[in-house]
Formats: structure tokens, C-alpha cells, sequence
């Protein structure tokens, strides 16, 4: 499909961990021509990035054709690397970066897809950031149970 055919999605998504390490949850909602799909998991041990950017990685990978995807998120370091140092870091072969296991699933999920990230300030009333975040705290507060 030519990228100008590409469907734009919008990919609103936030992490949570109780504690940095500690169990943690990820929320996100798939947005297309104003149909939702929302999902949510998590991790018994984990970091709040780690979270973050796995409700990136899980959204992508529902995507079943090439599209053009704005992330939307709270955590200025998923929009940064994902904008500005996700290139410098593969050129590096991501010397001293942290998380390279997600980043690396995170480029396989993306390759087909013209990916650009968006911050949004956290906590300030923005609906689908706050519901994302409901559903990552829901997700590390299940882990924390189990």
C-alpha cells in the first residue's frame, strides 16, 4: 500500500510500575476513523519506561497493514527516543542505552509503519491520556496480586 493510502492511527498509550522496579502495567487505545480498541498488560518486575514504551510496542504490533501512526504519550522519553535518538542509537549498535531488548522489538513492530511521537503532559485532563493511565496502574495493581 502506497504511504499516502496508509491509514493514520492515532496510538495513545502510558506505562505504570508500583515502585522502579516493581510489578507494572501498560494501557493504550488504538485510534482509526473514530473506532477505539484499547488493551493493557503487564509485568511482574519492572520499570516504569519499560512499561511506557511496551504499550508502544503492543499497539504497533496490532496493526495488521503499513499505516501512518502518531504515538501519543506522556513519557518524554518514548516521543524523544522515538523522534530524535532511536537512529543515532542503531547507528551505535545502542552502546550505554538502556532497554535495547524493547527498543529492538519496538523496530521490529515498526518497520512498516511511519511512526512520530507526540507528548502530552501527564495528569492534565487529557481523556484518553488518563484513561490509558487507568488502565496501566489497573494492570500493575493485578500484577502486584499475583
Amino acid at each position: 500500500m502506497e504511504k499516502n493510502k496508509a491509514k493514520k492511527i492515532t496510538l495513545y498509550s502510558d506505562g505504570s510500575s508500583l515502585g522502579n522496579p516493581g510489578p507494572g502495567g501498560y494501557g493504550g487505545i488504538l485510534v482509526y476513523n473514530g473506532n477505539r480498541k484499547t488493551f493493557s498488560g503487564g509485568e511482574s518486575h519492572t520499570t516504569n519506561n519499560r512499561m511506557e514504551l511496551k504499550g508502544v510496542i503492543v499497539g504497533l504490533q496490532m496493526l495488521k497493514e503499513p499505516c501512518i501512526v502518531e504515538v501519543v504519550s506522556d513519557s518524554s522519553y518514548v516521543v524523544n527516543s522515538i523522534n530524535k535518538w532511536l537512529d543515532g542509537w542503531v547507528v551505535k549498535k545502542f552502546a550505554k542505552v538502556k532497554n535495547v531488548d524493547l527498543w529492538q522489538e519496538y523496530l521490529e513492530a515498526a518497520k512498516i509503519h511511519t511512526v512520530k511521537g507526540t507528548w502530552v503532559r501527564g495528569h492534565d485532563g487529557h481523556i484518553e491520556n488518563e484513561e490509558c493511565d487507568v488502565m496501566a496502574k489497573n494492570e500493575a495493581i493485578k500484577q502486584k496480586g499475583l
